[in-house]
């Protein structure tokens, strides 16, 4: 890289506009969308779809609510001709949905692309040519007053032919290509060209697509360009203003939010961003950042990893796993902290919804509801060494029903992450389970429960239990005011070291008659310290009797490894 970056390169220069409005403004509804994946998605693919995965993914695109589809480039080749034709002629073509197709100013693309739209009920003859200085010099060699000629003339090339769509509702849409890097003023006299061949009406207007085809900008500028077209096109109410952005700086999402609140009425994108260099604009990441401020967005997205499927499958590209709302761990929390958070929040929200109210979401660290794209609240916490108790937590008691005592998640929570700090990767639940049951239910060393039985006197209960320790099998007996209580009588009468019983949960671990249940136990040692045990038995009583031993095994050795 350069030391000195300004000796080769230098800032846009920015857009004159006193006063401008789209700062204040706040978007209240969706614009209209049209989908390019067929088209400029379709171009950027290292293979380009057949006709089939083309078909597969118009469906799709039908189903998740869009209204105009980019279908082809009818001109480029035979595959782009077919795929149209077949739309038509097999009827594919919803009645509420308008086909788009591009073209260059050439009037032999222009009688190809006529002729691929003949019997389609609704469609869009998308017509650009490239205006900016570069293009201008480099490219075509042409003035200013030579290349709006190529856009008035591609204009009259289209509306000669019009009588061959008679049966059709046509509208068209102009691109000055390059729209981002070319000068507003020039902007604005070739599209008021454009308007004046093709002589728009306030019932049947034209679309004039404003594109960032290459980002060169930051997106206020951006913004600026659109609201300054918006101000000095004549004929403001003959023309829908389109946008279509690239993601060469990383914005492409921020400046298209950015030229709706300039005044944008229509966004031209595909799902996932796939387009040429960094991208196209990501629908999707719009359209739910508007669903996430209360804006229906007109899309149905609300099973997300099957419209990812379908994408991946039809394209072979694949969604990165932190994309917005779609990726595999955007609703994925890895940090202690956060999952606590979480696992706090959702249990919030479930019980302000348990009375029928329908509060605003607010969930800490999810800016969405998972289930609302069709996703699953088991997905939303998963466990690695970064983990806390939190996460644990939720992983145990979402999964198996385990609801961990808050002080025993204290505990346990720490013995976890070490044991997944030691593997070093990820776990899943059922490891989770695993260690959990490794280190508290499984604790059968030194002592182990085989017979237990209890007798109740009036108020009182004695106990007397087989047990073995390593191995050697002693007979114990005590009494107390409970089983427990009886239970830990008999240990100390036989020589284990005072404790006491501080603190007791228990509940059922699933249901049904066979159902088992699942008791936690915390004693207090004679110097002080404080472990928990759990239990699992068909019986609660024998669950706790377990969940004692397992405090005092886990007092008398090393944690598990």
């Amino acid at each position: 890289m350069l030391k000195a970056a300004a000796s080769k390169y230098r800032p846009f220069p920015q857009i004159q506009l006193p006063e401008r409005q789209w700062p204040g403004r706040v978007l209240s509804a969706p614009p209209t969308w049209c989908s390019v994946d067929l088209r400029d998605g379709n171009q950027a693919l290292a293979v380009p779809m057949n006709v089939s995965q083309k078909l597969e993914l118009f469906d799709a695109l039908v189903r998740c609510g869009f209204k105009e589809i980019e279908v082809g480039f009818p001109s480029a080749s035979n595959t782009e001709f077919t795929f149209i034709r077949r739309l038509i002629e097999e009827g594919r073509i919803p009645d509420d949905v308008t086909i788009q197709v591009l073209v260059q100013a050439r009037e032999d693309l222009i009688d190809r692309t006529v002729h691929s739209l003949i019997g389609a009920k609704r469609s869009i003859i998308h017509l650009y040519n490239s205006t900016s200085p570069a293009q201008r010099r480099v490219v075509f060699g042409l003035s200013q007053p030579e290349i709006i000629e190529v856009a008035r003339r591609g204009t009259r090339w289209i509306k000669d032919r019009l009588p061959l769509l008679s049966e059709s509702q046509v509208r068209l849409e102009y691109s000055p290509e390059s729209f981002s890097a070319t000068e507003v003023e020039f902007s604005c006299d070739i599209c008021t060209a454009v308007m004046e061949v093709w002589q728009p009406t306030v019932e049947h207007p034209i679309i004039l697509n404003l594109p960032d085809t290459v980002e060169v900008a930051m997106p206020n500028v951006y913004a600026d360009q659109i609201e300054w077209m918006i101000r000095h096109l004549p004929h403001r109410d003959r023309a829908i203003i389109s946008v279509h952005t690239h993601n060469d700086r990383g914005t492409g999402v921020a400046a298209t939010e950015l030229a709706l609140l300039a005044g944008a009425e229509r966004v031209e994108g595909t799902l996932f961003g796939n387009g040429e260099r960094t991208g196209n604009l990501d629908l999707v990441t719009v359209a739910l950042n508007l669903y996430m401020h209360g804006i229906d967005p007109g899309l149905e997205l609300g099973d997300i990893s099957s419209l990812r499927d379908v994408y991946e499958r039809c394209t072979g590209m694949t969604v990165p796993p932190r994309q917005p709302y779609a990726g595999e761990l955007v609703f994925t929390a890895f940090s202690g902290s956060h999952q606590d958070a979480i696992k706090k929040g959702l249990q919030a929200w479930e019980k302000s919804t348990e009375s029928g109210a329908t509060p605003n979401w607010d969930v800490p660290y999810l800016a969405i509801d998972p289930a609302d794209l069709g996703r699953e609240y088991r997905e939303v916490i998963r466990v690695n060494s970064q983990s806390g108790k939190g996460g644990v937590a939720y992983l145990l008691e979402r999964e198996f029903g385990i609801e961990l005592p808050k002080e025993m998640q204290r505990e346990f929570g720490p013995i976890a992450n070490d044991a997944v700090d030691r593997l070093g990767r990820e776990v899943r639940g059922e490891e989770l389970r695993a260690m959990f049951w490794r280190e508290y239910v499984e604790r059968t060393s030194p002592w182990k429960l085989d017979e237990f039985h209890v007798e109740r006197k009036g108020g009182a209960v004695a106990c007397s239990a087989h047990l073995r320790q390593n191995g050697i099998s002693h007979q114990i007996s005590g009494e107390g005011n409970g089983p427990i209580a009886s239970f830990v009588h008999a240990l100390v009468r036989h020589g284990v070291p005072r404790f006491e019983v501080v603190d007791y949960r228990e509940h059922a671990l699933g249901a049904g008659e066979g159902a088992s249940a699942i008791a936690y136990i915390q004693i207090r040692l004679a110097d002080g310290r404080a472990l928990w045990g759990a239990g699992v038995d068909t019986n609660m009583e024998l669950a706790s009797i377990q969940a004692i031993l397992s405090a005092v095994n886990r007092s008398e050795a090393r944690p598990l490894k």
